[in-house]
């Protein structure tokens, strides 16, 4: 059970462990219809990426985040850049929990803060998400500004932010600010192996992470796919809508179960039952892989189906008891 409430994505250890398959992996927050343009982007394996090209992937994503492009620097996957930004930033640190590993891990001294603890200023760096993994939970612009009130710096994951942008703190992002944004490329785009993010931030900030990353920090499959998505904004704007319908279909399904769906993150829903685990195992014995967590056995996250017979078959595991 270890391996599979590490995190999600652990298909291949689902079927050895138990056979099949024609598995139906809702194990993630990842987008299960990703953009379909990836078969056209042309992209030069043979040359070393070229600057020119860094620079058109953080301008087209700068556009979608609504900022400068002063502020935006790319990474090879937001885990490597809130890594690094842990070596970089002031400690001790904070981190609002329950949340990623990674939070608690990239600050030396990290204290684990709930919610309700968090102060409308203090010093330290503090960590959170928005929307938060796994509850969904979802900080208002205005409660995040009164967060960032404090003296230290705030390092804020939208890595779901992309599905509901006016959630996002990227536009308070300024020269004078200590605020830190990070955003996933693979999550809302369904492409988590392109391992792409990116970190908004004060120029000063990211000239250090970007002298630390080195050169050449960003593969040219990222570059190109990347810089061709985030240009697509007609997708986009109908994946957002497609995203919110099927989530909502999920919910339903969910219900018609006597199960509860919590949170505001359309990629996912949180439940909570008597044994999360029994459940887990139960829709593994259908060929049908979620999330469950060790420090709650109570918990099961559960993805968003990718068309209406991955719903049914959902629908179908749960009504089978």
């Amino acid at each position: 059970m270890s391996r599979f409430t590490w995190h999600g994505g652990g298909l291949e250890a689902a079927k050895a462990r138990y056979g099949g398959e024609d598995w139906l992996d809702l194990s993630t927050g990842i987008n299960p219809v990703p953009w379909p343009g990836v078969e056209a982007v042309a992209i030069d394996w043979w040359r070393l990426p070229d600057e020119s090209a860094l620079a058109a992937l953080e301008s087209a994503a700068a556009g979608h985040f609504g900022v400068d492009p002063a502020h935006v620097l790319a990474l090879p996957g937001t885990e490597v850049g809130l890594r690094l930004a842990g070596l970089l930033l002031p400690g001790p640190g904070r981190h609002v929990v329950p949340s990623y590993r990674t939070h608690g891990e990239m600050i030396r001294d990290s204290r684990a803060l709930s919610r309700e603890e968090l102060p409308a200023a203090g010093s330290g760096t503090l960590v959170l998400a928005n929307p938060n993994n796994p509850d969904g939970h979802v900080f208002s612009r205005e409660a995040m500004r009164a967060i960032a009130c404090g003296e230290g710096w705030l390092v804020v994951d939208e890595a779901f932010a992309d599905s509901d942008p006016s959630i996002s703190m990227a536009g308070d992002v300024a020269e004078d600010r200590r605020l830190l944004v990070f955003r996933s490329f693979g999550k809302f785009f369904g492409l988590a192996g392109v391992r792409l993010g990116f970190v908004i931030g004060p120029s000063a900030m990211l000239a250090r992470m970007r002298a630390a990353l080195g050169a050449w920090p960003v593969s040219a499959g990222a570059i190109a796919i990347g810089t061709a998505a985030y240009r697509d904004r007609a997708w986009i704007e109908e994946t957002r809508d497609a995203i919110d319908r099927h989530a909502i279909a999920l919910d339903g399904v969910l219900r018609a179960a006597g199960l509860t769906p919590a949170g505001r993150c359309p990629l996912f829903r949180l439940v909570e039952v008597a044994d999360a685990h029994a459940l887990f195992e139960r829709l593994a014995a259908r060929a049908i892989l979620t999330r469950p967590f060790a420090d709650n056995p109570r918990w099961l996250r559960i993805g968003l189906p990718g068309d209406g017979e991955g719903l049914a078959r959902l629908r179908r595991a749960l009504a089978d008891g």
